[in-house]
């Protein structure tokens, strides 16, 4: 059975690295980063609607590619339980499994890790998110999104080094 592999958590936390690296190590796995997607949206940094638009989109390519059979990794950031259901929605209309997957850390850590990719990217994306999380309230705010997030149901994996937090996604996907 494919899975719909959604690796959540702050910005920062490592999910993109950690999608990027399991989809790299498995071969027909689809990446389905729904940022990459947003940023294909005309004047997407100016459309409040672009971040819905990208949803959709990223959604429907990742059902399309559940129903072939092949895996699907997804880093998304998402606090909303309503939105959790449209991907778990996703994955079970491609007859597939949905693995959510918590990334976490201490949230002073993950606020440094946030800083320090900002300091070391000249990134489009970076460059948006970091304007908008400092518009948001900043660290503060990174912070904040901490508790939302551990009110969802999900499997929680430390995230620590690299090389430490694939392995748990390595043994946490083995298990189930």
């Amino acid at each position: 059975m494919s899975r719909l592999i959604h690796l959540n958590g702050l910005p920062g936390i490592g999910k993109s690295t950690l999608a990027r690296r399991y989809a790299a190590d498995h071969s027909g796995v689809l990446l389905c980063d729904i940022d990459v997607v947003r940023m294909m949206i005309s004047d997407w940094q100016h459309t409040a609607e672009a971040a819905e638009r990208s949803r959709i989109v990223g959604l429907a390519m990742a059902t399309a590619y559940l129903g072939t059979g092949r895996d699907v990794v997804l880093p998304q950031l998402v606090a909303d339980p309503g939105q959790l259901a449209r991907f778990a929605g996703a994955a079970d209309e491609a007859g597939a499994a949905y693995v959510h997957v918590m990334l976490t850390a201490d949230a002073d850590v993950v606020a440094r890790r946030f800083r320090a990719r900002a300091a070391a990217s000249d990134d489009e994306w970076t460059a948006f998110a970091t304007a908008h999380w400092d518009a948001a309230g900043g660290d503060e705010a990174l912070i904040g999104w901490a508790t939302r997030l551990d009110d969802l149901p999900a499997t929680r994996l430390g995230s620590t080094d690299p090389d430490t937090t694939y392995a748990g996604l390595l043994a946490l996907l083995t298990a189930g």
